[in-house]
């Protein structure tokens, strides 16, 4: 990989270890499942990176892993709010600091957002989850990543089969 990412940078600023991952982004095609075959991973080590707005229109993050689906429910109740929704992609950039669709990683966004990870994550040694630009993933224990996003994230139950 030629260019080290925000998100990157964030986890070698904390000494995290990661590996890196590299697969051809299809726009038209958004398919964890053929990412995952592609790259001899399992679906359920691949987190997605959702951005999603409160009913007041705060930005929040949640981390998924690719074999479920978030939990808007558990989600608003976690954060305190009546509900939340996907952000509109038109506003995504706008919201992360510069990430696309395809490309949002939780960490190296121009402000830390409160942070959602889905408890499942700390059933796996190493999760894979976007490192910033769309065709690549970044690798690393899931405690490692929680270190890294220090106190703007927290573990919860987040999805739902």
């Amino acid at each position: 990989m030629s260019k080290k990412t925000n998100a990157l940078r964030q986890l070698d600023a904390f000494g995290v270890e990661y590996d890196i991952i590299q697969y051809v982004y299809d726009p038209n095609e958004l398919n964890l499942e053929r990412i995952a075959k592609d790259n001899q991973l399992e679906i359920a080590n691949i987190f997605k990176t959702l951005i999603l707005l409160t009913d007041t229109a705060e930005p929040l993050v949640a981390l998924v892993a690719g074999d479920r689906a978030l939990s808007l429910k558990k989600l608003a109740a976690l954060a305190a709010c009546k509900k939340v929704e996907l952000a509109p992609l038109d506003q995504i950039q706008r919201i992360t600091g510069g990430y696309q669709r395809g490309g949002c990683s939780p960490l190296g966004m121009r402000r830390n957002l409160p942070t959602f990870v889905d408890a499942r994550a700390l059933d796996f040694d190493k999760i894979y989850v976007n490192a910033g630009i769309r065709g690549t993933l970044f690798g690393c224990a899931p405690t490692e990543l929680m270190r890294a996003m220090q106190d703007f994230a927290q573990i919860a139950v987040l999805s739902e089969k």
